[in-house]
Formats: structure tokens, sequence, C-alpha cells
């Protein structure tokens, strides 16, 4: 998508890393929060027209969704913002009813997943109760399952393919499940997306059946998730219970300390993600000492996530422990934001120093993309 803006909407200067599309550069959003909301809302509008979305959170009912923290209220006939959720009957629903809108493939192991670097199948450390090996699990798969949909509307999602529901395949819990089974290769399974959220009750049933299903000659199928986190608190507790009882993990995409860069870039708020991580830290993190439950990562968005949101990120995880595993992801330009560069090495390095004052375990993904 070309850039709707040639220099700042505020400031009327182009900074040397400026996203066209929004027309906000990264100093005017911090200095001018309330109005770089204000003006961003046109793109997203625009944004979401092509996606064929809701422009704004629904608001036209007395009827709430629950499914996460936009609570839509959806008319009639009508989409809630993630696109998933629609009202028919009075009721609002999945449009895949009972089951899902999802697409699998088999990913080799150890894979480049975020969390590769701590995990069972990434070998590190004799991990054998969730492992079916005390190294890397060669010859193992991740069942990846992409959940189409998503609660936020990210201008450079890297995944930006979740909003093709319309030509999504519909899954069962049983055609998913008889899929893990007719594989006992199969080790973890890994739902992400988009992100969950709008799809958090079908998966959670498809992962409780999974688990259910194994038998004594194979007892490993650890369950990940990959979200936003701003989903509803019951849902997301139920589903790090899951992972907490298979060696599996639940990593937040904890985006920006700031809300209004939150608003800006992403459309809605991301308060939600950061309560639901500490209530999950202190319910369910210490429960499973042999490697970390909860993780966490940031993409660094060129010239708008910079080393004061990481800081504030940072800062936020080591109040409830200095040892959470966080993960730091090169940005490469894709969707709405495509004239950003590659995160820059420097930004790279400066929220790197940032982060590790704060945490012991930090991680940067996607190097690749600096070579």
């Amino acid at each position: 998508m070309r850039a709707l803006h040639p220099s700042c909407q505020i400031c009327e200067k182009k900074t040397e890393i400026f996203a066209g599309f929004i027309g906000i550069c990264p100093e005017c959003v911090r200095k001018y929060p309330d109005y770089s909301i204000e003006l961003s809302k046109n793109a997203h509008f625009i944004a979401r027209d092509v996606w064929n979305l809701p422009k704004t959170i629904p608001d036209d009912s007395e009827v709430e969704c629950k499914i996460c923290a936009n609570h839509c209220r959806i008319g009639e006939g009508d989409l809630g913002y993630c696109g998933i959720r629609s009202k028919v009957n009075g009721l609002i629903r999945n449009r895949a009813g009972k089951g899902g809108f999802l697409h699998t493939y088999l990913d080799p192991l150890p894979t480049n997943c975020c969390n590769t670097y701590f995990c069972p199948a990434g070998g590190k450390g004799n991990l054998s109760q969730y492992s079916y090996t005390n190294g890397p699990e060669y010859g193992y798969y991740n069942l990846a399952s992409f959940l189409y949909g998503c609660n936020f509307s990210c201008l450079g999602c890297q995944n930006d393919q979740h909003r093709n529901i319309d030509t999504a395949e519909q899954y069962s819990v049983d055609k998913f499940v008889n899929q893990v089974n007719s594989n006992s290769r199969i080790s973890c399974v890994c739902f992400f997306g988009g992100s969950p959220e709008p799809q958090l009750p079908f998966a959670i049933r498809t992962a409780r059946k999974a688990i259910s299903n194994l038998d004594d000659s194979r007892s490993i199928l650890r369950i990940c998730w990959e979200w936003n986190g701003s989903g509803n608190e019951k849902l997301i507790q139920s589903g790090v219970k899951l992972s907490l009882k298979s060696g599996g993990n639940a990593k937040f995409d904890l985006k920006y300390s700031s809300p209004a860069l939150s608003e800006v870039i992403s459309g809605v708020s991301n308060q939600q993600s950061f309560r639901n991580f500490s209530v999950c830290y202190d319910r369910y993190y210490e429960s499973r000492p042999d490697y970390p439950l909860l993780s966490a990562t940031t993409l660094l968005i060129p010239g708008y996530v910079n080393e004061d949101e990481v800081e504030g990120i940072a800062s936020f995880l080591s109040s409830l422990d200095r040892s959470i595993p966080y993960s730091l992801l090169i940005f490469h330009p894709d969707s709405f934001l495509s004239d950003l560069p590659i995160t820059p090495r420097k930004q790279v390095k400066n929220c790197y120093k940032v982060a590790r004052k704060y945490l012991d375990n930090v991680h940067i993904g996607n190097k690749h993309l600096l070579y």
C-alpha cells in the first residue's frame, strides 16, 4: 500500500524513518499521544476497508462479545472487530460454528520458533519429562496451527494472510485431533496467527482432546501459544494451564509499553495483555521450575518501538521475575508499513542493551534479516 502522507501530519517534517501510511513521525507520537491517536484513525479506516473488516470496534448492540478486551457490541448479522465473531439470531458466535478457521503444516524440530533457544525441542538441558530426546528433537515435528483472525489491527502485521478468512479452511475438533493422531512424530502443537484470541474456545477444546487421546506409547504433546495476550482472562488462563500440563509455553507479544503507540499502530489498547501476563505469572509460573512457562516478545518497528518502549516492557517483566525470557524481534517491511526499513542495527543494539539491564534472558529473533 502506498504512503498516504509525504511528511508528518503534526510537525510537517519527514524524518529518516517514517511510516507514510500512518503519517505521524515517531517523535510526534510520543509528544502528542492523544492527537496522534485521532489522526491515525483514518489509516486504520482505510486498511480495514481493504480487509473488509469493521472500521472501529462495534458498539451497535446491548449484547457484548466477551472473547477479548475489545468487548464488541455487534449488531445483528454484523462482524466483530476480529472478523471471526458475528451475531446471528441475537447470539454471538464463531463464524465457523463449533469448528475453526485454521491452516496447519508440519514444522521440523528444532524450528525457528522464538522459544527454541530454551524449549525442550531445542535441547536445552535434560528435559526428558517433556521431550523424546535429551538433545534437540531431530526427527520430530511441531504441528504449526495458524488460526485466522485477530483482535488487533496492526498496520505492519508480519502475517497478514490471517485476514483472508473467507477463503480459510474449516476444521472440526475431530479433524484436528485425527491429524495429530495420524503422525506419531508430532511432539508439539503451536497455535498462532493472527492471534488465537478470537478462536480460543475452539483451540482450547481441540488441545484438550488431543492431549486426552495420547496413549502410553506416545506420552508427549506440548501445547504452545503465540498470542497478543489481550483475550478473555479465563480463556487465557485455560490456555496457559494446558501449556503447564503438557510442557508447552505461552508467548505473549507485548508490543508496546505506550498505550498511545498501541492505538496508533495496532488500532486498539494492549493493556489487557500486561494484566493477563501478570495474573498468569502470579498463578502458574512457579508451578513448573524446569523451564519457563511464559515468555514475551516485542517487534522492533523501526523508529517507533525504540529503547523507551523496550525499557517499559522489560521493567514490567523484571518486576515479576528477571529470569522471564524476552525476545526482541527484527521487523521486516510488510503490509501497510512497507515503506519502513528493516530494523536498523543501532536500534537493535540499543534495545538489547536496555533490556539486559532488567532481564537475564534476552534473545534477538529474526537475526537473518540483518545480513
